[in-house]
């Protein structure tokens, strides 16, 4: 590890306490000479890295940026190649060319605001500066085009798992089919995967997994088409800049999905975090709307669902929205 990504670790660690150049130095094995060295270049680099006079160096508390370095140090060792940005059109548009171009497995592309973002079904994904995360990372699994679903419910059970730690349990987020995670009945995060696949053995080339995260409430609360369907995870307030460690822990769910994005134990997983299950939906498939009743996820990680004229069906792709009480 680099000297300046060990002495943001201990800084991120420690963030909004003093940690002296004398302490960094010895923690790091070098002199306090190479730390300064370092510390001047990452403030170079954009990192807000403040000085206490006798007392040290510090992160501030208060301080919401996302920096690739910060990530890093809370990642730690990782097989990932982070690319961090501040304004992008779209995290997953950007990553398809960078993939066409050999980017390789495991890159992922991070940006702290989307001018194009994108959601399911063609639709906007709302993505402003300062209150959210947008993450697209490049997998190349070995994998037939029609078990790509298991590559967005493992993403849903790995960003699930990611908020709950960081929030240290007080956050228990729920699962809307197939790629919505909710918290108080109110969408946080979307999920939408891109594939590329071979025509000759229907075999996925390579997919774009992106991840939109509101983390905290925009300035002016959400856009009014939006207001009533989504929150953010901790409102207007926001503390030891959750924003890196929240990235650096999906990062490190993720990590575990490169393999195998169809493992067991993140389908059962997902069944028991969903939401749906033993309500009434409505199935929406272009201008086709049907009242159903979800009755669980199949292995194949398709959403099984009874009509009111009994019949059933396993569904891979449309949209599911719950039906209101009436």
């Amino acid at each position: 590890m680099k000297i300046s990504e060990r002495v943001m670790e201990i800084l991120e660690t420690n963030r909004g306490k003093a940690v002296s150049g004398e302490e960094l130095a010895a923690r790091i094995g070098v002199s306090r000479n190479a730390v300064w060295k370092s510390i001047e270049s990452l403030r170079k680099s954009g990192v807000k890295i403040y000085a206490k006079t006798k007392k040290g160096y510090f992160l501030p508390e208060s301080d919401t940026s996302l920096s690739k370095e910060g990530i890093l140090a809370l990642l730690g060792d990782t097989p990932l190649t982070v690319d961090v940005r501040h304004t992008v059109t779209s995290t997953n548009d950007l990553l398809k060319q960078l993939a066409i171009d050999g980017a390789p497995e495991g890159y992922a592309l991070i940006a702290a605001e989307q001018t194009a973002g994108k959601g399911r079904l063609g639709r906007k994904f709302y993505s402003p500066d300062g209150s959210g995360v947008y993450i697209s990372l490049l997998l190349r699994p070995k994998m037939k085009a029609e078990d790509s679903l298991f590559i967005t419910t493992s993403a849903a059970v790995a960003v699930s798992r990611a908020i709950e730690t960081v929030s240290e349990g007080r956050i228990k987020p729920k699962i809307k089919w197939v790629n919505d995670i909710y918290v108080n009945s109110k969408k946080v995060c979307g999920i939408l995967t891109e594939a590329s696949v071979s025509f000759e053995s229907g075999m996925l080339d390579h997919a774009i997994l992106g991840i939109g995260i509101n983390i905290t409430t925009p300035e002016g609360d959400f856009p009014e088409e939006i207001k009533g369907i989504a929150t953010s995870l901790f409102g207007h307030m926001e503390q030891g800049n959750i924003r890196n460690r929240l990235t650096a822990q999906v990062l490190s769910e993720l990590t575990k999905l490169l393999d195998d994005p169809s493992r067991d134990d993140y389908l059962e997983e997902y069944r028991k975090r969903q939401m749906l299950i033993d309500r009434d939906v409505n199935v929406i498939k272009g201008e086709q709307k049907r009242a159903a009743r979800a009755l669980g996820i199949d292995e194949r990680a398709r959403l099984l669902v009874k009509y009111e004229d009994g019949s059933r069906e396993a569904l891979i792709s449309g949209e599911v929205s719950v039906k209101p009480k009436a």
